[in-house]
């Protein structure tokens, strides 16, 4: 059995030697790729790959420091893989030019006289970008099956035994890849809350005692509502035990976002709802919704005119379904889909749609898996309705309804709605709680970016192609 370091060592390791063998075949393709290719330029006495072992070997060493000094060998429970590899092209971008200028100044001007190709090196750095990135995930494959199955388990204790903390037990329980063992709650003081398929192990202000007893190697705090005296109470507990410290954010944390710091007559004060897309970025967003639709229309069309005719031979009715949903500043609008249910299925009026629906048809609950019945809201993107991304626009019968009852609700619709969103990548869909989804919605809204906007579609399409829509 190895011990949790030494469990990490070895991930470490089997991390640098998969990016070193990426940059290196990478590097070794790239050398065939120019010979078979008469492009930037014609092929000319061109040196044996022999010669070329120096700067490869600078190559792999310069590839290896770029990603070290990028902290991408700080391996994270559950990578975020977009993010990571826009950290990966940084990195290797970067290692690249480094071991260009290393390469021409000691093999090239140096005593071994090497005229090396620049067509070697510019499809280097382009495979190297994509071997790395995909050996990253494959690592992190790998890793997530040993976690798995492995014996080596950090020992998680979450303080709080309210909805937060429940949440945070199932995340952990359906997510066994990460590596997490659950050992039970700590109460906070003067709780009664019950907490449901772990143990309470006592009270938090026993916090340190806890964490000896039971050997706890990670405590998340999930107090929202705590205030900052009691959090960092909790947090001088928890460092006497030597263990990783994790903490909910509260309400401000979650909207807050970026902070500018600014001033008024003098004072100075915080700016932390300043809308984000204004002027060029809302042109931006609008520019990436147009080429995007139009794109996937085009790619699309066959599949969409395919299910046009399954659905009309599977049951009775239209083929598209317009539902009226509220918009961005509440302006109403007709979102179409394909029809997955009965033509009657709102004959007593409108209903949530819930988990074995009985209104929906054959084919109705495989298009909805996959997320097909979705396609037509590419046309809402077109004509401006919609957006690729934000917010998933609701019923204005439901918005009158969570307006009243879900603080700051209605600052979901400072944006456009979207096909996809920030809340939905994150498995709340369906029948999910309201305010959950808002808390995610405005931290969208108040944390925009054309690259966040990327990683939500591209999560959006692996999530599709792995689980499916049950609803």
């Amino acid at each position: 059995m190895k011990s949790k370091t030494q469990q990490q060592m070895v991930f470490l390791v089997a991390l640098i030697l998969t990016d070193a063998l990426a940059s290196a075949l990478a590097f070794v393709l790239g050398y065939y790729v120019r010979q078979w290719l008469d492009w930037p330029g014609p092929v000319e006495n061109m040196a044996a790959l022999a010669e070329y072992s120096g700067m490869i070997a600078a190559h792999v060493a310069s590839v290896l420091t770029a990603l070290a000094v990028s902290r991408l060998y700080k391996i994270p429970r559950a990578p975020a893989r977009v993010d990571e590899f826009y950290s990966v092209v940084g990195a290797v971008t970067l290692g690249s030019l480094v071991g260009v200028a290393f390469g021409a100044l000691a093999f090239k001007h140096g005593p071994l006289g090497l005229d090396y190709s620049r067509g070697v090196v510019g499809y280097g750095w382009l495979f190297t970008m994509v071997f790395v990135a995909l050996g990253r995930l494959i690592n992190s494959l790998i890793r997530s099956q040993l976690r798995r199955r492995g014996s080596v388990r950090d020992r998680v204790l979450i303080v709080g035994t309210g909805e937060v903390g429940q949440v945070i037990l199932q995340k952990l329980r359906s997510s066994p890849g990460l590596g997490y063992e659950v050992v039970g709650f700590a109460a906070a003081d003067g709780s009664d809350e019950g907490a449901p398929d772990a143990p309470i192990l006592g009270k938090a202000s026993n916090l340190a005692e806890i964490i000896d007893e039971h050997e706890v190697d990670e405590v998340i705090i999930a107090m929202p509502e705590a205030t900052h005296q009691e959090i960092m109470t909790l947090i001088a507990e928890c460092e006497r035990g030597k263990v990783t410290i994790r903490v909910f954010p509260d309400v401000f944390q979650i909207i807050a976002g970026p902070v500018s710091v600014g001033e008024l007559v003098g004072l100075p004060l915080l700016t932390v709802r300043d809308v984000a897309l204004r002027g060029w970025r809302r042109v931006a967003k609008r520019t990436m919704d147009l080429i995007g639709a139009s794109c996937a229309l085009v790619l699309l069309s066959p599949l969409m005119l395919l299910m046009a005719v399954l659905i009309k031979l599977d049951s009775r009715g239209p083929v598209f379904y317009a539902q009226e949903r509220m918009g961005m500043d509440t302006k109403p609008f007709s979102m179409l889909k394909f029809r997955s249910m009965r033509a009657d299925a709102e004959a007593d009026g409108p209903g949530w749609t819930v988990r074995n629906d009985p209104r929906v048809t054959r084919l109705g609950r495989l298009i909805r898996r996959i997320d097909v019945d979705e396609l037509p809201q590419l046309i809402n993107v077109l004509v401006g309705d919609m957006s690729l991304v934000g917010p998933r626009p609701e019923r204005p019968v439901y918005v009158n309804r969570f307006r009243r009852a879900v603080p700051r609700y209605m600052d979901r619709h400072w944006e456009k709605s979207g096909i996809t969103g920030w809340a939905q990548v994150n498995g709340l869909r369906g029948d999910t709680s309201i305010a959950e989804r808002t808390k995610y919605d405005l931290w969208y809204n108040e944390n925009w970016s054309l690259l966040l906007d990327l990683k939500i579609i591209l999560r959006t399409v692996f999530n599709t192609f792995r689980s499916g829509n049950t609803y």
